[in-house]
């Protein structure tokens, strides 16, 4: 048996004895103090030890009121302020040569032109039609005239006639014939003036005539309602054209619109006027002015459409892009808490858990007014609270805490 092992081991043995069970005696050695004396009976104490405080503890934060710019933000898209599928009024072949899709038209720009076929001569027709009536205005006028100067000359003759039979001075038979031509004077002036109402009706005929000829004509030239881009090619030469075809589709980006439907919680903020802005989905920032808020609210969705303006002189902007919107509304008294601090009460209400006097823990309701990334603005609290942020689902309203306040643990 090997020596060295063994007394390495008692003295592994002896070292262990005196740090487990005279670890206070090895300490004061250490210290080159004298042995604490081994009294079996405890020195009495001056004070009576404290009682620990009594509490659960929490993680606080003293947070303090800003303002902020209080946004109304929601998603939605652009789109075009006009769009247009410019379509034919009539049956015929396209005679002009097409414009392409991106191609930039001015209001009034030809964009399909229609061949004539036999309305210029339908045209000439009519026109003859209405020349013709026309002429027949002084004739007819002439027979009015001379109807009625024939009445004239027959009243005459039947008041002298009927004065001389009341004289005895002409026989009755003279009155009746005199009453007879004053009769059929009479249903000559009819006849002119019917004549002449027929006349005057056969021009308005005719200058309708004139008119649905032009207007025929006038529909073989399709332009261009309002100045934009082509979406579309025009019809393509030599197509036949029926009423309702399309020549091409124009639509207006200039200015751009910004439609998005803002919630029923949040349409009061939101005012014809306010200045807005957007970020388009590739991060194009743009500004632009409210025009129009729906006054009646989306049956399904319940909201409330929102217009928004927005200059696009470069054509930058197309349609149909998603933006997030941010309408300015008047700024609130906020604060910034971390998004773990919210909690809910018994009745499921949205709020924060708060450290009120005497370390009394109270429930306070809250209002989402912003989320960022690093933490959310809500409204809803004094301008100074002490908010549990650590914690507060395992206390409720009146239960005294222990904080640990986080700017102190920081």
């Amino acid at each position: 048996m090997r020596l060295i092992p063994v007394l390495t081991a008692l003295l592994v043995m002896l070292g262990l004895y005196y740090v487990v069970f005279e670890r206070d005696t090895l300490l004061a050695f250490a210290r080159g103090n004298e042995a604490p004396a081994q009294d079996s009976t405890p020195a009495p104490s001056a004070e009576p030890a404290a009682e620990p405080e009594s509490g659960v503890r929490v993680v606080a934060l003293r947070s303090r009121a800003e303002t902020i710019d209080n946004a109304v933000v929601l998603r939605g898209q652009t789109r075009a302020t006009r769009q247009v599928e410019v379509r034919a009024e009539t049956s015929a072949t396209v005679i002009s040569e097409p414009l392409r899709k991106g191609t930039f038209v001015q209001a009034g720009d030809v964009l399909c032109k229609l061949d004539p076929g036999t309305r210029e001569a339908a045209l000439a027709e009519a026109e003859a039609r209405l020349t013709e009536a026309r002429s027949r205005v002084p004739e007819t006028e002439a027979r009015v005239i001379e109807a009625r100067a024939r009445l004239e000359e027959a009243s005459i003759n039947f008041n002298a006639a009927e004065k001389l039979s009341k004289d005895g001075y002409a026989s009755e038979t003279r009155l009746k014939s005199a009453t007879a031509t004053v009769r059929s004077a009479e249903a000559a002036i009819a006849s002119a003036e019917a004549g002449l109402e027929n006349t005057q009706a056969g021009i308005q005929a005719a200058t309708a005539a004139v008119a649905a000829a032009e207007r025929e004509i006038d529909r073989l030239t399709i332009v261009a309602p309002f100045g934009g881009l082509l979406e579309s090619d025009t019809a393509e030469l030599g197509s036949l054209m029926q009423p309702g075809g399309l020549c091409a589709t124009v639509i207006q980006l200039d200015p751009i619109k910004l439609i998005g439907f803002v919630p029923e919680t949040e349409v009061d903020r939101v005012h014809d006027g306010a200045q807005a802005g957007a970020e388009l989905i590739s991060g194009e920032r743009i500004v632009g002015t409210v025009t129009f808020l729906s006054r009646a609210a989306d049956p399904t969705t319940r909201t409330f459409q929102v217009e928004i303006t927005v200059p696009n002189p470069d054509l930058a902007i197309r349609d149909g892009q998603t933006a997030t919107i941010a309408i300015a509304s008047d700024g609130a008294q906020a604060h910034k808490l971390p998004q773990s601090a919210l909690t809910l009460d018994n009745d499921g209400k949205l709020g924060v858990r708060t450290v009120g006097p005497d370390n009394i823990v109270a429930f306070m309701a809250v209002k989402l007014l912003r989320d960022t990334p690093d933490g959310i603005w809500v409204g809803g609290l004094p301008d100074e609270a002490a908010v549990i942020v650590v914690g507060q689902d395992f206390v409720t309203a009146g239960v005294k805490v222990i904080p640990t306040w986080r700017e102190d643990a920081q």
